[in-house]
């Protein structure tokens, strides 16, 4: 998905952190077998990583995160940034998605939305929820309504689960963690903790559900603005769609195990879903385009 050229970013709702060389947590072989749990958790890595012993929703029991970083994201101004430059497109994407939410949350569900800055680090950060580095993947932190970004991950996300690496793959991702981020403000994040795993757990209800109000971001996109009222986004094509559900296929629990477990599928550990149910809850977002439609709770049919 294209931004229009001449939109304005709005750096003011990201920040920076970490440094490059930092001490990667389980780097190597180490690092995947964390990733494999830990990618599109969207909530705590600190959980696969050891850093606390608290829940991901158990906010007494972790500890306070970095300082915010100065970082001012100059290269990042218009569209035609957003287009050329990764960084870029993460803030647009940040911007596009809370122009959506902002709006649509009080219509469809008489709820007010609340911002949630992004942090893009480079190497590592840390947040109350632990640790970030590319081995965690990108996730929300409930504790501060943050989601946690390092632009290298995108690489791995083609290179490693081999999605296509089109913008609205790259941009999925930073639409699913912010439903993560709408499912905090309307109460829903601790219906993922009923300490389960496997195709029909809470876990994998909840990323669904976010997979589903990215599908209805994406449905909407092309109608978000920027602060002069400039429209962020061009309509979506085909192959948009397309890069899209080849990111949602890509970290499905059954392709990750397939690719990078040695070709053995064992449902009953699954967090997240399959890449056929991140798919199917994507287009029911995009088909719907309205947050109604991503109930995830009320079916047994994921």
């Amino acid at each position: 998905m294209s931004f229009n050229d001449g939109a304005k970013l709005d750096t003011s709702q990201v920040t920076g952190g970490g440094s490059r060389g930092g001490l990667a947590i389980g780097g190597g072989i180490g690092g995947l077998v964390i990733t494999l749990v830990a990618v599109f958790l969207g909530v705590d890595p600190s959980v696969i990583t050891g850093a606390t012993n608290g829940s991901p929703f158990d906010t007494s029991q972790v500890a306070t995160g970095g300082t915010e970083s100065t970082t001012t994201f100059d290269q990042c101004k218009t569209g035609a940034d957003a287009n050329r430059d990764t960084t870029c497109r993460i803030i647009g994407t940040v911007n596009s998605v809370q122009d959506y939410w902002t709006e649509a949350l009080p219509a469809d569900v008489s709820r007010q939305y609340r911002a949630a800055k992004t942090v893009i680090y480079q190497g590592q950060t840390q947040s109350p929820c632990g640790t970030a580095s590319n081995q965690t993947g990108p996730f929300y932190c409930p504790s501060d309504e943050r989601i946690y970004i390092d632009a290298s991950f995108f690489d791995e996300l083609e290179s490693t689960y081999g999605a296509d690496g089109g913008a609205l793959a790259q941009e999925y991702v930073v639409a699913h963690e912010y439903g993560h981020h709408v499912e905090n403000i309307l109460g829903l994040l601790e219906k993922g903790q009923d300490g389960k795993t496997g195709p029909r757990s809470g876990g994998v209800r909840i990323e669904l559900m976010a997979d589903c109000m990215a599908g209805v971001w994406a449905k909407n996109a092309s109608t978000t603005e920027d602060a002069d009222g400039n429209t962020l986004l061009k309509p979506l094509t085909q192959a948009d769609i397309d890069s899209a559900l080849s990111a949602a296929s890509a970290v499905g629990d059954d392709h990750i195990q397939e690719e990078l477990g040695g070709g053995s599928v064992n449902q009953d550990t699954w967090t997240h879903g399959s890449s056929e149910s991140r798919q199917k809850w994507f287009t029911a977002g995009y088909d719907a385009g309205t947050v109604n439609s991503c109930d995830t709770f009320a079916t047994d049919d994921l």
